[in-house]
């Protein structure tokens, strides 16, 4: 497979804030080593109460502004992907919009958990694809920490707030551009334990993974299942990436769905250490952290597994 699709510039943002470890002792009762043995997170950012979703989006669209070759207002349509909206109602996307004065913009949010930006950019490839659209602004933002519960010794100290914006084109804008060459995404709502093994009910006690053990059986296996079926519509094999970006979830996830791909250490882009799992947020923030690194060919594959449950995969190529 093959698009016309380009991804023209990628911007970042994390917030200065950082947790290590040590704060859960007195949380959940959790020792720093204990937590590493069970997701690989050594700290994660966190906002302040001046920071929020829509603050962290605006940072990282600031960055993306400096890396692409056209004005800003001529984005035509913004999608913001999050599950920790600030305002449900002026949605991520609306507020992106507003500050950066971009008039002639559809403008929508969605949420599919953790695999959020990958439902964005599908949906902005059929637009553009269609002349829906010229240009599109994604922004992936996640303030996981307000909804955050830090007594839950389930979940309470796995996550992280962070934010990427990702300009996607029809037009690439020279040798700096990944090209989107195949992309595919899955609701699994029928899959195991889905909507109850991660919840985010505010009213509720917030944000907490009760079935960890379901999450990790399942994104386990349809990772590594949808990452070959990728590689082989494209009549690629593992050998063939250069890089592999999964999603953030937990370190041990990573390292058995590398293991059964038999995907080489040094091909697999890391930042939960540091960052914890930073939601839909944590393949675009692993592109935007990696963009310099990427050479003319390189075959670039994003694997996501989210809550709900959801999927999706993505191959990209340098220019």
């Amino acid at each position: 497979m093959n698009t016309d699709i380009y991804i023209n510039g990628v911007g970042k943002h994390v917030p200065a804030t950082c947790i290590s470890n040590g704060f859960f002792k007195t949380k959940s009762g959790l020792l720093p080593d204990e937590i590493v043995a069970k997701c690989g997170v050594i700290e994660r950012r966190v906002t302040q109460p001046h920071e929020n979703t829509n603050t962290m989006a605006v940072e990282a669209v600031k960055e993306v502004i400096r890396k692409i070759d056209f004005d800003i207002s001529e984005i035509d349509l913004i999608i913001g992907a999050t599950y920790t909206p600030y305002d449900t109602v002026g949605s991520l996307a609306h507020s992106v919009q507003r500050r950066f004065r971009i008039f002639n913009a559809k403008c929508f949010n969605v949420d599919s958990a953790c695999s959020s930006f990958i439902n964005a950019l599908e949906i902005a490839e059929s637009f553009i694809t269609s002349k829906k659209a010229t240009k599109a602004l994604i922004i992936a933002s996640e303030n996981n920490s307000v909804y955050n519960d830090y007594d839950d010794p389930k979940s309470g100290f796995l996550w992280g707030d962070g934010a990427a914006a990702v300009v996607v084109s029809g037009k690439s804008s020279g040798n700096s551009d990944l090209q989107l060459i195949d992309i595919d995404t899955r609701g699994l709502a029928c899959v195991g334990k889905s909507i109850d093994a991660v919840t985010l009910r505010p009213a509720r006690g917030g944000l907490h993974m009760p079935l960890g053990k379901d999450v990790f059986h399942y994104a386990c296996l349809t990772m590594i299942a949808e990452t070959e079926q990728l590689l082989s519509r494209n009549q690629l094999s593992p050998n063939d990436m250069k890089y592999f970006l999964p999603h953030q979830a937990n370190k041990r996830i990573i390292e058995v769905v590398a293991r059964k791909l038999k995907i080489q250490s040094d091909k697999v882009l890391l930042n939960i250490e540091n960052l914890g799992n930073t939601g839909c947020a944590s393949t675009p923030l692993l592109l935007a952290e990696n963009w310099d690194k990427f050479e003319k060919n390189d075959n670039i594959v994003i694997t996501v597994f989210g809550g709900g449950y959801s999927s999706g995969t993505v191959l990209l190529r340098k220019n």
